[in-house]
């Protein structure tokens, strides 16, 4: 009970509320689920683990007395422990896990095959009918689950119970810190959220400077100030279908594939669409994606509805890797970006707390808890992204990018610092950008067009096209490709074609507003 008295006695009120909601859901299920073998409790020896099982001891102990029954001689703690040692873990978490289970005298059941074929054994053998889990809004596994949750298709049938659900980061410290417990000893080496021996490096951002070349040194993971940042020490790594550019090792269809890199650029705005206002954002846009070597496979304009975003965005994020959305976003009965983003994932809007106080610091009182609007973000997919000359912060989720930009003023703010993220932190491959060539005629349009599509064919790496800046005026030819030589090599064979002096090459400005 030393829990629940450093608790009450607290002065933290957000705290308070957060803890009694806990020891509520697990008081709940230890009576939906009255026989203690029904219930087991999934620990990894993390933060959030840790927390929960001091909830898990500290309710336990309540609901009994509340049941009538004596404590006294309770020693042990009664709820069974599912704790799966992998091979990848940190040594640390191990040792950490069997101290715990010596300290309060926990019961274990040790799987050392994978989560699912362990589990399924371990239902078959014993009563479980649901486990306690150590899952918070944010992490990839909290997608669609609720404090009750009946476990996925596929998997053995049991209840998910996640007491801290709704906790942030800084609610999981301020337990640790107030109960002054014990935790794994890698958060005080700079570790704020822990994987695998493969994918976990330090926290950065608590990074001590060091100038005398030794080795870095880093403060404990309770220092973060910004809990959004809790992942960012986990190890990026592209998807398959978005090669590394780095890479030195890659073949000709690896290169290949990087220089065909595709985007969709998706501007949302029924003011657009009226032709109340210019799409200004989406032309300057389109020309900074080329700037880092992308192709732009479509664009367009929907309406400020939540189905017109979700099935143009479901649409465009499965046909290209990645999808640059603008407009829509904020507290508006029409600005619909991020719920339709939601919908096209198959998650909710969740509200996201750490966000919310974000919010509250930048726009005061005005910012008004659960009726901000704009505190609600797509349930376990979004990453925030931050930098310290962004006073608005980007929004990721999984392959679409949001940009909060209302002018080109913001926007050539946002992509610069958009940039620099993706160089420190792998958001998105940055390649060769493109090099361009232009040729101005007063051939006509009949007497080159036969050229031209033969010309396509023998250079089929580039992007080849033409236009006129009036009816009158000369045709303009366009050479787009990442390879200059490539593009000098076409302009030529092209005018091999006709009398010399038939074409002209012009430098061609492209002014971003």
């Amino acid at each position: 009970m030393e829990i629940d008295k450093a608790i009450r006695n607290c002065n933290d009120r957000r705290l308070k509320t957060k803890y009694n909601n806990a020891i509520y859901v697990v008081k709940r299920a230890l009576a939906l689920y009255s026989r203690t073998e029904e219930v087991a409790f999934s620990f990894n020896g993390g933060k959030d683990s840790t927390v929960l099982l001091h909830i898990l001891r500290a309710a336990f102990f309540l609901h009994k007395e509340e049941e009538g029954c004596s404590v006294d001689g309770l020693e042990k703690f009664p709820i069974r422990i599912i704790y799966f040692e992998s091979p990848s873990a940190f040594p640390e978490i191990n040792s950490f896990t069997y101290d715990m289970a010596t300290n309060y005298g926990l019961v274990m059941d040790i799987i050392q095959t994978d989560f699912k074929s362990g589990l399924e054994a371990l239902l078959k053998n014993r009563p479980i009918r649901a486990i306690f889990l150590g899952v918070r809004i944010g992490d990839p596994t909290a997608v669609g689950q609720e404090q009750f949750s009946p476990s996925s298709p596929g998997w053995p049938p049991f209840m998910r119970v996640n007491p801290i659900l709704d906790w942030s980061y800084r609610d999981v410290w301020a337990f640790i810190l107030t109960c002054k417990v014990q935790y794994c000893s890698l958060y005080d080496q700079g570790y704020t959220s822990i994987g695998s021996i493969h994918d976990t490096l330090p926290n950065a951002l608590l990074c001590i400077s060091n100038s005398s070349g030794s080795k870095e040194k880093f403060r404990p993971a309770y220092l973060l100030s910004d809990g959004r940042s809790e992942r960012a020490g986990r190890a990026k790594r592209f998807s398959p279908s978005v090669p590394n550019p780095k890479s030195n090792g890659a073949s000709n269809m690896d290169l290949q594939k990087q220089s065909m890199l595709t985007a969709s650029v998706i501007g949302v705005g029924d003011e657009i669409l009226f032709g109340t206002v210019k799409d200004q954002l989406g032309l300057s846009l389109r020309r900074k994606v080329h700037s880092i070597g992308w192709s732009i496979s479509h664009t367009s304009i929907v309406r400020n509805d939540i189905d017109s975003v979700a099935e143009e965005v479901e649409l465009r994020r499965s046909s290209n890797e990645m999808v640059f959305i603008y407009g829509g976003v904020g507290p508006l009965f029409s600005d619909a970006t991020l719920g339709g983003i939601a919908k096209a994932f198959g998650v909710r809007l969740a509200p996201d707390e750490e966000f919310e106080e974000y919010l509250r610091h930048l726009i005061g009182e005005h910012c008004t808890g659960d009726r901000n609007e704009m505190a609600q973000l797509p349930e376990g997919i979004t990453e925030l992204l931050h930098h310290e000359k962004l006073s608005v912060l980007l929004i990721k989720c999984h392959n679409v990018i949001v940009l909060t930009a209302t002018n080109i003023m913001e926007l050539d703010l946002q992509w610069d610092c958009l940039i620099e993220l993706t160089r420190t932190g792998d958001l998105f491959p940055l390649l060769e950008p493109y090099k361009s060539k232009h040729l101005t005629t007063k051939l006509s349009d009949v007497e080159i067009a036969p050229s031209l599509a033969k010309l396509c064919l023998e250079f089929p790496d580039l992007h080849i096209g033409c236009y006129r800046e009036s009816r009158s005026g000369p045709i303009i030819i366009s050479f787009r490709g990442k390879n200059e030589e490539r593009n000098q090599l076409a302009t030529e064979a092209l005018s091999k074609k006709f009398q010399p002096g038939a074409f002209s090459e012009i430098n061609l400005q492209s002014p971003e507003t």
